[in-house]
């Protein structure tokens, strides 16, 4: 049966309780064009902070010089050209070696890790607010570790597809473009995980039928406002 969300409108800051009455930490995840970013923005738009890891990952290695230099000791000098992360040259490198990608995680998912913790103990703001990680690779990453609850947003494949290429390919539909689309998928395929035992897992199907203001809003319920 269909549940229909009711009208609230939250205004943020939110406070969800968590472990110990602490804030509450909420993992969004989800694979290629599952549409887990626009219910992020969904949520944000509630009063929900929403910590972004790919663009949190983005600036720890851009500005954490230790992280930097474990990259380089990892696939070379060329993972950083005139300072600038060389993404096309470390993406080639990663993806035709299963290897490398995975200790190249073993380097940065910790880092996005420890600054999660770093935040959550220093900044009063963080303090003082629930969380909601987004993040494709939450459980490779062992963020859900961290997280109270787990939401895990799933959409039929031929959908994921259609949204990607619209994103990255300006709604160009090829065979190619296909091809490419679904090798990311095969990459960033969510793990299949039962929730840690700190946390409860919510699976949303994210198909179009329903809005995404009534899925923010059943996740919203979710996590108990």
């Amino acid at each position: 049966m269909k549940r229909t969300a009711s009208s609230t409108q939250h205004t943020g800051p939110i406070r969800l309780t968590g472990e110990m009455g602490r804030p509450m930490i909420v993992g969004l995840t989800g694979g290629i064009g599952s549409g887990k970013s626009t219910i992020a923005r969904a949520l944000t738009s509630r009063g929900f902070t929403v910590y972004d890891c790919d663009q949190e990952a983005k600036h720890i290695i851009a500005e954490d010089k230790e992280v930097q230099q474990r990259i380089i000791a990892l696939l070379g000098k060329e993972s950083f050209w005139e300072g600038e992360y060389n993404t096309s040259y470390v993406a080639q490198r990663v993806f035709a070696e299963k290897e490398l990608l995975e200790q190249l995680n073993g380097i940065v998912h910790p880092a996005v890790k420890a600054d999660i913790k770093k935040r959550f103990a220093q900044s009063p703001k963080m303090k003082a607010e629930s969380l909601f990680i987004e993040s494709a690779i939450l459980y490779e990453a062992g963020l859900d570790e961290i997280c109270d609850k787990v939401v895990v947003v799933e959409a039929p494949e031929d959908v994921c597809i259609a949204r990607t290429i619209a994103r990255d390919y300006g709604g160009v539909i090829t065979a190619d473009h296909i091809k490419k689309v679904r090798a990311r998928m095969r990459t960033q395929k969510v793990v299949n995980c039962q929730p840690s035992a700190s946390s409860q897992q919510l699976i949303i199907q994210n198909d179009g039928r329903t809005s995404v203001s009534d899925l923010a809003e059943e996740i919203v319920r979710f996590c108990g406002v």
